[in-house]
């Protein structure tokens, strides 16, 4: 059992995760913000692998992995920054995103560094499932990392179900058919009959809700519905934001909370 599936065995609701793209705003701000979050009291750290193609973000996010790029981050030095914080922290760590990057960098190599830096999951939307069970189940199992799978809206029962039985773990919960961050008006009654829908499935994964997560108001009410919710977009612009860094990050979790 590693961290990520040990924080659902010990917490049943109201989870919050936080993304944030590594190497932003600054490239050494990664470990200081890991472990302002944990001590501030968010349950997951979701950290954003930056790319110059990141499809499914919106425009916060996608400035977020430029400004990362321009500042010199890039996954080896990531996982150098990860690794010297391995000791320091307990909270479950994921990586999350697209499978370019690591394919280049080495995906058997990948995996190893991901074991030997403390990640406990993967978030990687772009691999196809059959790929997924093919080529890289046996990889996540042999360095004891969790997979996790998107749906949406228009996701079936029959593919959540197929999803639920590939994953250990958790079922991410795309609020509406968006990218990260959008300030889309969303259908609240089509949005509930989908949060309800996928409940009454009675998945064997714990579920959290993101995409347009974005205040205290909107995590409680994803947690509802789900486990926990997934908060980006908004930590990003926090960050953002002049003043002290480790100030902005327990500003931040303290507001949700």
């Amino acid at each position: 059992m590693n961290r990520l599936q040990q924080k659902f065995n010990d917490k049943k609701e109201g989870l919050l995760t936080v993304y944030f793209t590594a190497g932003y705003p600054n490239l050494n701000d990664t470990g200081t913000i890991i472990k302002e979050l944990e001590a501030s009291g968010a349950d997951i750290i979701e950290v954003g692998m930056p790319f110059s193609d990141p499809v499914a973000d919106g425009p916060t996010i996608q400035v977020s992995n430029l400004k990362a790029l321009q500042n010199g981050m890039n996954i080896k030095l990531l996982f150098e920054q990860l690794k010297a914080i391995k000791e320091e922290v307990n909270i479950p760590i994921l990586l999350m995103g697209y499978i370019n990057p690591v394919w280049k960098f080495g995906l058997e190599k990948f995996m190893a560094a991901c074991e030997d830096s403390g990640i406990s999951g993967l978030i990687l939307p772009d691999i196809p499932l059959n790929e997924f069970k093919a080529d890289y189940a046996d990889l996540y199992k042999k360095h004891n990392l969790s997979s996790v799978f998107l749906i949406t809206p228009q996701t079936p029962n029959e593919r959540i179900q197929l999803l639920d039985e590939t994953c250990n773990g958790f079922i991410y919960m795309v609020s509406s058919a968006s990218t990260t961050g959008a300030n889309k008006t969303v259908d609240k009654s089509k949005q509930i009959e989908y949060f309800e829908r996928v409940k009454s499935l009675n998945l064997k994964n714990p579920t959290q809700i993101g995409f347009n997560i974005k205040d205290k108001v909107s995590f409680d009410y994803a947690t509802k519905y789900a486990k926990g919710g997934i908060i980006g977009s908004a930590f990003i612009k926090k960050l953002a934001e002049d003043g002290d860094l480790k100030t902005k990050v327990s500003e931040f979790v303290r507001s949700i909370r």
